[in-house]
């Protein structure tokens, strides 16, 4: 079974995004090594994301092209008008038993890239399989948490923890039942 992953970054203080979905401040920590702190592997071994659609409305927003093309990619929604296009599919409906089946199917591993929302449901329903958080040294004061409030308390298990000179420590969990 192929595991679902939050691969994330997160401010010190627990925010993803700071006010008005603000991620500049990712930039602005000094990277002397010029890191990818693992990105590129990682990448490489997803072929499938998962995101709410104000992540996915925030990307579209960027004046980029969309960052996840070569993967199949599906966005998480309340609003079931709006329409699959040749970047994503939208998830309206039975999304708990949705992102099981995309567990169930052969490939490589799916990337749950945020945001609050998502990584909540995906959380309460016990689909997350690994947390890879990269706390960054800086705090918000104000923005988006990581996860909404009114969770049920989870147990987590270190697999590895890696420090990098920029300040930025990776920490990798495993969830376990409670």
């Amino acid at each position: 079974m192929r595991k679902l992953i939050l691969y994330i970054a997160m401010s010190l203080d627990g925010k993803i995004a700071g006010p008005d979905d603000d991620v500049k401040w990712l930039e602005e920590v000094p990277n002397p090594d010029k890191s990818d702190y693992g990105y590129y592997h990682f990448y490489a071994g997803v072929d499938t994301t998962i995101m709410g659609n104000t992540t996915y409305r925030w990307i579209k927003r960027q004046d980029m092209p969309f960052p996840y093309a070569d993967k199949r990619n599906f966005v998480v929604t309340r609003n079931s008008a709006l329409e699959d296009n040749e970047e994503v599919t939208f998830l309206s409906e039975r999304i708990v038993e949705r992102i099981q089946e995309l567990k169930k199917e052969e490939g490589k591993d799916i990337w749950l890239v945020g945001g609050a929302g998502v990584n909540q449901l995906c959380l309460d329903a016990g689909l997350i399989d690994e947390i890879r958080l990269f706390v960054m040294p800086v705090i918000l004061g104000e923005g988006v948490p990581l996860f909404t409030e009114g969770y049920d308390r989870k147990l987590l298990r270190l697999t590895s923890c890696t420090t990098y000179s920029s300040g930025v420590s990776e920490l990798v969990y495993s969830l376990e039942a409670n």
